[in-house]
């Protein structure tokens, strides 16, 4: 069953009614509603087509948050093949709000990390919705480590609203972790990819996206902080998310102005939990592409390139 966003209300009612129409046609054998189903068909598209067309920050928020879009686990069950899990941070504990573990990319040996937020309530509550703790992000660090001895590639999936701010990570040094992390991946000599399928979100997401190459899906934000959490410092009001949106620059259009996008991957019509498969097939591409921009690179390049594209960042758009 779709499930509409507050802006795809309109949109709801003329496919509901098609459905409808459907539904009658099913139960009376006699009735021919073909030709009245097929125009609402022809307008349900159209409105898809024009609400996309040119999503608001705000709006693009909602979409990136959208409970059907894929996650990291589809990506990896979609786009990479003998992948083997690996668990724990060797201190405290496994996180499962981090996935990741060795796998083939096009049979190419690689090692694939990314955030899971869970496809319900039980799945979302067991991956405490993307949300990880410092243990998360020091599995992330060995398993990069790992990757580094074996000269892996390291592709990230980034889909958080950011790191869980409760009081057991803090008292486990979520911030020394998250550093620890963004660390690790300006030090590894090896191809690092990073793809924003979703939410970046805050310290949690760079920690996965301090990348020689970041890709972002069309409809993904990236920011140091929700549009809720900078309209309630800003203004003592959450309500005035809209305007946040708007001031933090946080779609991919954006970013890839400012140069903290390298790419951005086109979304099927509609987005990315319409056509999830689409946009899988889409993603798997980039990363390709990715990979092959940085082949022949050694390790020091790789860390020079890395270096560069952070010490240059926000260089470019900023008059815009």
């Amino acid at each position: 069953m779709t499930q509409y966003l507050d802006f795809e209300k309109p949109l709801a009612e003329i496919e509901g009614k098609a459905e409808e129409l459907r539904a009658l046609a099913r139960a009376n054998e006699n009735m021919d509603v073909s030709a009245e189903a097929k125009a609402l068909d022809s307008k349900a598209a159209t409105m898809l087509d024009e609400l996309y067309r040119s999503l608001t920050p705000w709006r693009k928020c909602q979409v990136a948050r959208h409970p059907d879009r894929p996650h990291c686990k589809d990506y990896i069950e979609a786009l990479f093949s003998d992948y083997t899990p690996l668990a724990g941070d060797r201190n405290f504990a496994d996180d499962h709000a981090v996935m990741g573990g060795l796998a083939r990319f096009n049979d190419r040996p690689v090692m694939v990390i990314g955030h899971e937020k869970g496809n319900d309530t039980k799945s979302r509550i067991e991956r405490n919705f993307g949300m990880a703790r410092p243990e998360g992000y020091r599995k992330a660090v060995r398993l990069m480590d790992l990757a580094a001895r074996f000269d892996l590639p390291v592709i990230t999936l980034v889909d958080t609203p950011g790191a869980y701010p409760g009081k057991g990570a803090e008292e486990r040094g979520q911030s020394e972790a998250i550093a620890r992390a963004t660390e690790k991946c300006l030090q590894i000599g090896v191809p690092l990819v990073s793809v924003i399928i979703g939410e970046g979100g805050s310290g949690g997401a760079v920690a996965f996206a301090t990348a020689n190459r970041v890709a972002m899906l069309e409809h993904s934000v990236y920011s140091v902080i929700s549009p809720e959490g900078c309209a309630s410092i800003l203004w003592k009001d959450a309500e005035k998310m809209r305007e946040a949106a708007e001031a933090l620059r946080l779609t991919a259009q954006d970013l890839k102005q400012l140069g903290v996008a390298d790419r951005v991957i086109a979304e099927p019509k509609g987005g990315a939990h319409r056509h999830a498969a689409e946009a899988i097939t889409s993603v798997g591409g980039a990363i390709s592409d990715m990979l092959a921009d940085l082949d022949g690179k050694d390790a020091k390049a790789l860390i020079a390139d890395r270096r560069k594209k952070y010490l240059d960042m926000g260089g470019k758009g900023l008059a815009a």
